[in-house]
């Protein structure tokens, strides 16, 4: 066995081009897709009606941009986890994954010491992974690029502030795009193997595997993951055509390249 399935992260446009493409399952992001506020800003939380009945075993984007998590006031980031994630449970799989990115909500405002940055998204994160699992879902955190947060932005320094924070129970995100974005080694994937809780890649700027102008680091970074033990699932996070029939098509490649490497890995 390489890994459990191929998928792809997508929001409610995509989904049935990403199930015609063959993907194992759809990747739906949550914050203004698959928990919408009809009403506005202002408004609360209802699931989309387009998910209603459908179970997925991932998620991504939990958190929307414009409640600052370092900032606002900690009952009212407990109320949107306590809103959203009885959502998300209500069309997830048992214990299925949320990856925590949302750069934008956990970015630090300018003059914010990091260690009084870091002290508050531990707060936050205890609180996501604690709703969470109230809701048989598991919170896994993904370390992003400088040019999207200014928090956590490597495996290696994500994994050292789990530890150091003594936040138990939350594992890592591996997403090659941050990774190459932050010149972190591959190397890191087989050290910490044991910490990778969740997987997403894409070939080089986020564009489609085997693309023009792509390369074979993908394939590289998937033999990492494998090496350091993970055989979890694996999802295609990439900037499709914004023609579906196009974007179909590019997952449907990509979703084939994935399957013959992972078959490479155990031959």
């Amino acid at each position: 066995m390489s890994f459990t399935g191929f998928g792809v992260v997508a929001g409610a446009a995509l989904t049935e081009a990403v199930r015609r493409a063959g993907a194992d399952h759809v990747e739906p992001t949550i914050a203004g897709n698959l928990a919408i506020r009809p009403n506005g800003h202002g408004g609360g939380w209802v699931l989309d009606d387009g998910y209603g009945g459908d179970r997925f075993p991932s998620f991504a984007i939990l958190v929307p941009g414009d409640l600052p998590l370092l900032t606002a006031d900690p009952d009212a980031v407990r109320d949107y986890f306590e809103a959203v994630l009885p959502i998300v449970h209500s069309v997830a799989e048992p214990g299925a994954k949320i990856v925590f990115g949302s750069g934008t909500a956990r970015t630090a405002p300018d003059g914010m010491p990091e260690t009084e940055a870091h002290r508050r998204f531990a707060e936050v994160l205890r609180t996501a992974r604690d709703t969470a699992a109230a809701n048989d879902l598991r919170i896994v955190l993904e370390p992003l690029s400088r040019s999207e947060t200014n928090v956590l932005h490597s495996v290696a320094e994500t994994v050292r502030f789990l530890d150091d924070a003594a936040v138990d129970g939350v594992d890592v995100v591996a997403d090659l795009f941050h990774i190459r974005n932050e010149g972190e080694s591959l190397d890191v994937l087989r050290e910490h193997g044991a910490r990778i809780g969740h997987v997403h890649v894409s070939d080089r700027d986020r564009r489609p595997l085997g693309a023009e102008g792509g390369d074979d680091v993908w394939r590289d970074f998937l033999a990492a993951v494998h090496d350091g033990g993970y055989r979890g699932s694996v999802s295609l996070e990439c900037n499709w055509s914004p023609d579906t029939a196009t974007a179909e098509q590019e997952i449907g490649r990509s979703l084939e390249l994935l399957r013959r490497s992972g078959a490479m890995l155990v031959a």
